[in-house]
């Protein structure tokens, strides 16, 4: 892919749609984004991968932990969760299928509104997006054809583009999702960010390629 090699800096972004502080950060990232876009600084998203194919039941501890976990990102940060969804679902630690989903969404420039369906009908709605009904609906819900995507999720190119990607990110200098990396002159740097002040990551970003 020659990610740190491009033709001018680009700010990774890298991600998975079914991260929970990925969506305690989304306000602060789409306010840094469009900052970015004014600054003529290209930004590219890159899913990491969090959790991969399974079709058993999340255990009852991790169920707990990450509960709590949206709750703590909701006091730290104010962002609205269903808490409906873990008394509702039947939740699987499987993030794989909502990645394949916003591959797909990017071949049609649609990865970021794929994202922000899978976020709302994960956080808001308290729907199951490993489900994969779940990710046909959300696919028609931006223009996507049903049956179109849903031949697209179960092809085997697909995943091995996923597994690509994942293996690419794990080269990268960073710890968690979501996480900024900025490829210029051949070189990677990891991007402080701040959970609510996107103009650190910006100050950050500019004085590295000035």
């Amino acid at each position: 892919m020659g990610l740190a090699y491009t033709d001018k800096p680009t700010l990774y972004y890298v991600y998975d749609p079914m991260c929970s502080w990925c969506w305690g950060y989304a306000p602060t990232w789409s306010r840094l984004e469009a900052e970015l876009e004014k600054a003529g600084i290209k930004v590219e998203y890159l899913l990491g991968g969090l959790a991969s194919d399974s079709d058993e039941p999340m255990p009852q501890e991790m169920q707990r932990f990450l509960e709590q976990t949206w709750r703590k990102i909701h006091t730290q940060l104010g962002i609205e969760f269903n808490f409906d969804f873990w008394s509702l679902c039947k939740p699987r630690r499987s993030t794989y299928p909502a990645c394949r989903a916003a591959l797909i969404a990017r071949e049609t420039d649609l990865e970021q509104a794929m994202v922000q369906g899978i976020q709302h009908a994960y956080y808001l709605e308290a729907k199951n997006p490993s489900d994969i009904e779940i990710l046909v609906s959300i696919a028609a819900s931006i223009g996507l054809d049903a049956a179109w995507f849903t031949q697209q999720m179960q092809g085997k190119s697909l995943n091995q583009r996923l597994m690509e990607e994942i293996a690419n990110v794990q080269q990268f200098p960073i710890r968690g999702f979501p996480s900024l990396v900025l490829g210029d002159k051949g070189q990677l740097t990891p991007i402080a960010l701040d959970y609510q002040d996107w103009q650190l990551s910006f100050s950050a970003i500019t004085d590295a390629i000035t």
